[in-house]
């Protein structure tokens, strides 16, 4: 594993009008390319998660498993905004000399899709054997596939859509909300609105599980319980986990750049934008997936040429996609090895 940073040193102009100076992408590769290139993965992760997939995916990646460093050459990218290492609000602003805070730049899904064609350029990287991402992750990779159709020869988009959902938008404005409730927030402080965030994650938590999970995990082990229910502590400890890893600045922005997902934006409509991705596709769905529900696979699968689509058995909604490892891995394999769709599997039980 290789850890490395690469900086654009030209002005990179966003979707917005704005110019970005100096972008800096964290990345970490597993592997070594071969001369045909036709070992490379591409690794997209989620909002939090770093470039670092072993840390938050350690079943899918290593010897034996379905990504495999002894004979893939495997890369992710910290996705700009994030505070692992790309570009984020508390690097220094050129034009004030300092940190950018509240004043960071909106990057957009496409912006940070862009992005990743500089790495791409820069490593020489001509083609791409599978592209793969959860959630937000496979916002990003949708996008560059849309983008670069000859680029990639599989993709598959995980837990994920085509549009951010006006569900979806609801519950990333809320937590925004959440942040700015927060009285530190408009400070200039690197740990301004953290208790915001604490609370932010915790709106996000039931987005990302359902009440299966939350009833399978959280439930009472005495019947005489009247306060203090594991529930509630559940939801501060995960938000106290979070804020002590990330900040609510690096949150903010990035809830943002979700909610820019459309992949219609500017080319006559997202059914138009979907038929122009020539990869062979496999869109991973999650049974009880509450922000981005079945449906939403559904629509991918109807909509790219040839795109198959495979359910899930998860009883964790959205966070199916990271515990699934078993499920994910075999329904991969079975994709890049060519068998049927009857094989794959397409119907709502994932058999």
């Amino acid at each position: 594993m290789q850890q490395k940073t690469f900086t654009y040193p030209a002005p990179f102009v966003l979707e917005s009008g704005a110019v970005f100076h100096n972008l800096r992408l964290a990345y970490t590769t597993y592997g070594a390319i071969r001369k045909d290139q036709t070992n490379v993965i591409w690794i997209f992760h989620a909002l939090t998660a770093n470039s670092n997939p072993h840390e938050w995916w350690p079943e899918m990646i290593g010897a034996g498993k379905v990504f495999d460093p002894e004979k893939d050459f495997i890369i992710c990218v910290n996705m700009p905004g994030s505070c692992y290492g790309s570009s984020s609000p508390l690097d220094v602003n050129p034009a004030s000399g300092e940190p950018y805070y509240h004043d960071f730049p909106f990057f957009t899904i496409r912006d940070m899709a862009r992005a990743y064609q500089l790495l791409q350029q820069k490593l020489g990287i001509k083609k791409i054997k599978i592209g793969i991402g959860g959630s937000t992750g496979g916002q990003q990779l949708l996008e560059w596939a849309v983008q670069d159709p000859d680029l990639f020869d599989y993709i598959i988009p995980l837990a994920t859509n085509a549009v951010h959902s006006p569900w979806g938008k609801a519950f990333n404005a809320s937590q925004r909300f959440a942040i700015e409730a927060d009285q530190t927030w408009h400070t200039k402080n690197p740990d301004a609105g953290r208790k915001g965030l604490e609370v932010a994650r915790g709106i996000a938590l039931l987005s990302y599980r359902n009440a299966t999970a939350y009833n399978k995990t959280q439930s009472e082990t005495s019947e005489e319980q009247l306060e203090a229910f594991r529930s509630e502590s559940y939801q501060r400890y995960q938000g106290s986990k979070l804020s002590a890893r990330f900040n609510a600045f690096s949150y903010y922005a990035l809830s943002k750049s979700m909610d820019s997902h459309n992949l219609g934006r500017g080319r006559g409509g997202v059914i138009k934008a979907l038929g122009r991705i020539r990869a062979k596709t496999l869109a991973l769905a999650l049974e009880g997936d509450l922000l981005f529900p079945p449906e939403e696979q559904e629509f991918l699968a109807e909509h790219i040429p040839g795109a198959i689509e495979k359910y899930i058995r998860s009883d964790y909604g959205h966070d199916g996609f990271l515990l699934e490892f078993e499920q994910i891995s075999e329904a991969i394999k079975k994709f890049i090895t060519r068998l049927s769709p009857a094989a794959i599997g397409q119907e709502k039980t994932g058999n």
